[in-house]
């Protein structure tokens, strides 16, 4: 009896997690440690505005007041229309933390955007005026430099990636101009994507952030900081226990760029990407979603160099595995310019390794607006067609190119009508589409269109893989093998 007691203690031991965090009795020692590496941060930003605006002159920074300083603002505005405007001073407030002992600190970019003056409040209330070596608006990270004659003291950054939901995390900041302030919780959600740019992988925590913390630390149990508050989502505009941080694996090569360089030196592998949805992981031969499809590849762009085609599935980057779509961009973006890396994409049914040396991904200027592309709804006139699983196509000519304003290099089956309750329109095939690729193939004629469909078939797919183009842009969708 006593040898199987000791044999269920031993299993239960055994499966408890082995990198468990377990909770503190305090974090008081830890808070004592990292606080005098947290700062405020104090912006000053001139700002000319009607001479009847109205002020509110010892009125705290509530979120509550925010609808009425938004209608005394508009209504100060119409009443000074024409007067001449006068010029204050606005003052803001977030937070920020010290990475180096010669005083490099890290905050946000929105925390720090078009001020004036910046000053950096230590938490002993010592004051430096700091400067500006970088800021990314697209991942809201900055670096800001003071000169403070000493060495300060510093935090050190974590790895996020080995974080997990559930782990215990601290948050130390500046809510709402108070000063230091403490907050503990939990990692709730790890890669969240908020729309706030093209680099979302947001760590979700439920620590209480509030206004004023933007740009302060979350650090893990061990004191390293694992990611860089940034926003919150709440209806109020006070803390509900839904915060986002920006994760150190994301942040560390970037405020690393901006130390070195004063601006990103993304990398650039010139491919546009789509989401692999189940259906075009099963028509390709995937096990399971995974990975980039690519839509096109940019002419002279490293991946062309490196033999990366439309249609391939991009799986692994420079050793580490694209999971999703949304990873690629991230990885290639935080990779070195001019580093060779192995690519590994899947295609025609095996994964096939290609080396690549990235390029930098050009930040200035905006890349242009595609002209949007007519839909056409109705169905093309005086042509010949067939029909072929809800879709009335027809080979394209000289004629009909000049006439639909197809372009000459575009070989395929254009799209004369579709019917919406069809498996092609329920996948957004239109009108005008032209269909140019069946699984990676090339086709301008029906038979090599039914064939394409067959041969899928005969390999036990359920889907095949289209290329269509719509104008100067390229998608892919999936239809259906079989009617």
């Amino acid at each position: 009896m006593r040898s199987i007691l000791l044999s269920l203690c031993a299993c239960l031991l055994l499966a408890l997690p082995a990198q468990a965090r377990p909770m503190p009795a305090s974090f008081a020692d830890l808070v004592e440690k990292l606080s005098p590496a947290v700062v405020n941060i104090s912006t000053t930003q001139k700002v000319s505005s009607s001479p009847l605006q109205f002020q509110f002159k010892g009125l705290p920074d509530s979120p509550e007041l925010d609808p009425f300083r938004q209608f005394f603002d508009q209504f100060s505005d119409k009443l000074g229309k024409g007067l001449p405007r006068q010029e204050r001073e606005v003052t803001s407030l977030g937070s920020g933390f010290i990475i180096s002992a010669e005083g490099y600190v890290v905050t946000n970019h929105h925390v720090i955007n078009e001020a004036d003056q910046i000053q950096v409040i230590l938490s002993d209330d010592t004051k430096y005026d700091a400067k500006i070596l970088g800021s990314d608006p697209k991942t809201d990270l900055a670096l800001l430099k003071i000169d403070a004659g000493k060495k300060l003291p510093f935090v050190e950054f974590g790895d996020s990636d080995e974080m997990r939901v559930g782990d215990w995390v601290i948050a130390i900041g500046n809510p709402f101009g108070l000063g230091g302030s403490v907050s503990a919780g939990i990692i709730s959600a790890s890669s969240r994507v908020i729309n706030a740019g093209p680099f979302d992988d947001f760590i979700q925590t439920d620590a209480a952030i509030n206004r004023g913390n933007s740009g302060g630390p979350l650090f893990n149990t061990d004191g390293e900081v694992i990611g860089i508050n940034s926003a919150i989502f709440s209806p109020s505009g006070g803390n509900v226990g839904i915060g986002f941080a920006i994760p150190s694996s994301l942040a560390e090569p970037i405020l690393q760029q901006l130390k070195e360089f004063g601006r990103t030196h993304r990398g650039w592998l010139g491919v546009k990407i789509q989401h692999v949805s189940e259906e075009i992981a099963e028509s390709v031969g995937l096990r399971k979603p995974r990975g980039a499809l690519v839509l096109d590849v940019t002419e002279d762009s490293p991946a062309q160099r490196a033999g990366i085609e439309s249609g391939d599935v991009i799986v692994r980057f420079d050793g580490k595995p694209v999971n999703e779509m949304r990873t690629l961009p991230r990885l290639v973006a935080g990779t070195q310019v001019g580093k060779r890396v192995e690519i590994s994409v899947w295609r025609q049914g095996r994964e096939v390794e290609l080396d690549v040396t990235l390029g930098e991904l050009e930040e200035e200027g905006v890349a242009s607006e595609q002209a949007p592309v007519e839909r056409a709804d109705k169905k093309l006139a005086d042509v010949q067609t067939q029909t072929i699983q809800g879709m009335e196509l027809a080979e394209l000519n000289d004629d009909l190119r000049s006439k639909y304003d197809i372009a000459g290099k575009v070989k395929g089956l254009l799209v004369v009508d579709v019917d919406v309750d069809s498996e092609a329109g329920k996948r957004g095939v239109r009108v005008r589409d032209v269909i140019v690729e069946v699984n990676q193939r090339a086709i301008d004629e029906m038979e090599e269109f039914r064939d394409a469909l067959s041969r899928a078939a005969r390999a036990d797919r359920k889907f095949a893989l289209l290329r269509i183009m719509r104008g100067d842009e390229s998608r892919f969708v999936t239809l259906p093998t079989k009617e």
